[in-house]
């Protein structure tokens, strides 16, 4: 949309608030065409607040994570108390304080506790290829057994290569993107042993990519297929766009519940993380990475028909794609719901940031929040920029979706999930959208943090379900 279009809908606007008056008062928040809000909905006081984790390692082991490593939930997920216990201990004397750093992800791999779960699951299976194909049973126990081993290592991995790691243009931190490498290939051991619904890992071609600007050829997947997959058309499928910290390795619940409900998924990192080989300073690049992904996932096939040998059955349903973006993935949820609309049938943005977070005084207060480690560092150099100064003065008006007149376009069936006290990213993004192109959906958790969570999840999948269930053949 050209830019004096999305001016003379601001003038549009203004026109109409000036015969109307504004609900949301005064210049800030909604209706305040996206000025910085004279009072964050999550409170003042909470805004600029500092949490008590960041007082140190200590602060955060004893008032943040132990309570989650102790039940396994994020970001412990897969993993046991028992393996982090002693890496904290030594991270605790040690007054080691800074996750970025080298020691922080030796610490957590010179146990040895990931390696020798690896020893084990292997040790597991050699059980299991001894045993006689006809006790089914005993061989499915001992898959579910090493993969159990196998994941547990991942989630060490996973916390040695935290809080965040890219390899564009080039990786920025050798030893934690060592543990990364050893996060896929132990998650990919774990993968293989799922044999209703194994786990694959493809190159997807990136057709669309811009060379000159060092974008790589390739773009790697997860895809997984559901049970009940026969081969009769495809099957539904979720694309899921992974976050800032959280990778393809790390969301096989929320895949399983996909591949329950009998949906595909296709698990994929966004730019400036991971694997992802588009350009994070370029604004448009994801454009191009889906228009890339879609174009694939419509032209690949499974297996050969068993009538028509000139034809092949297709895996997935391109009438049914679902969208759900995590955290920074929603960002990249809410363009593709405006930019490839008519090719999705719905999409759920979690705990987006898309014009508010970007603010420079937001930005002066999201270290302290939320968040295990400083934000802004990790989001500077997810975003091209080579320092928080540079990313604080100019990300709002490059990366701003309201800036780039994305939200004036219309968009697909588009659910917006948050919690009202989101210190990350901020309500008022999610807030925000219903002001601008098509009409959206959206269920807030009055109090709960960035995402929702816990209770978010019970709101998604139901309005996922009744999204494929409205999709006529």
């Amino acid at each position: 949309m050209a830019p004096h279009q999305v001016h003379n809908g601001r003038q549009q606007r203004e026109q109409q608030k000036q015969k109307q008056g504004s609900s949301a008062g005064g210049d800030g928040g909604l209706g305040g065409l996206g000025k910085t809000p004279k009072n964050w909905i999550m409170g003042n006081e909470a805004f600029e607040a500092r949490m008590p984790h960041h007082e140190g390692i200590k602060a955060l082991w004893e008032t943040k994570w132990k309570f989650p490593c102790s039940k396994s939930l994020y970001p412990f997920h897969d993993g046991l108390y028992e393996d982090f216990a002693a890496s904290f201990d030594a991270l605790i004397k040690a007054n080691l304080n800074d996750m970025t750093s080298p020691e922080w992800t030796r610490t957590f791999l010179s146990t040895g506790i990931a390696e020798q779960l690896i020893i084990d699951g292997n040790r597991v299976m050699t059980q299991h290829d001894k045993l006689p194909r006809i006790e089914a049973f005993q061989r499915r126990q001992l898959r579910e057994q090493a993969s159990a081993l196998y994941l547990r290592a991942c989630c060490i991995y996973r916390i040695a290569r935290f809080p965040y790691i890219t390899s564009f243009p080039n990786v920025n931190d050798q030893e934690k993107w060592n543990a990364w490498e050893k996060q896929k290939a132990a998650y990919l051991m774990a993968g293989e042993l799922w044999e209703d619904t194994p786990l694959q890992e493809i190159n997807v071609p990136f057709l669309q990519r811009k060379a000159a600007q060092g974008e790589k050829e390739s773009i790697p997947v997860y895809v997984r297929l559901p049970s009940s997959y026969r081969g009769d058309g495809g099957s539904p499928v979720v694309i899921l766009m992974t976050g800032l910290d959280g990778y393809r390795p790390d969301n096989t619940v929320r895949c399983n519940e996909f591949l329950a409900r009998g949906w595909a998924v296709v698990v994929v990192e966004i730019p400036g993380t991971a694997d992802c080989p588009a350009d994070p300073a370029d604004p448009e690049s994801p454009d191009r990475l889906w228009e890339s992904l879609l174009q694939w996932m419509d032209t690949y096939n499974q297996k050969p028909h068993p009538t028509y040998e000139e034809e092949w059955i297709k895996t997935f349903d391109m009438k049914r794609v679902m969208v759900w973006g995590l955290s920074a993935g929603g960002y990249y949820a809410v363009r593709i719901a405006h930019t490839h609309s008519r090719r999705l049938a719905g999409v759920v943005a979690q705990g987006a940031g898309v014009h508010y977070f970007y603010d420079q005084k937001w930005l002066e207060r999201v270290d302290g929040h939320e968040y295990p480690a400083q934000l802004t560092p990790a989001f500077a150099m997810k975003h091209g920029y080579n320092s928080v100064k540079e990313f604080k003065a100019g990300v709002q008006k490059k990366f701003s979706l309201l800036e780039n007149g994305i939200l004036n376009k219309p968009s697909t069936r588009l659910l917006l999930i948050n919690g009202t006290q989101d210190g990350l990213m901020p309500i008022e993004d999610s807030m925000m959208l219903m002001e601008y192109g098509s009409p959206k959906e959206a269920r807030f958790f009055t109090g709960a943090l960035h995402m929702g969570y816990p209770l978010a999840n019970s709101a998604v999948y139901p309005w996922m379900e009744s999204v494929i269930r409205s999709v006529r053949g």
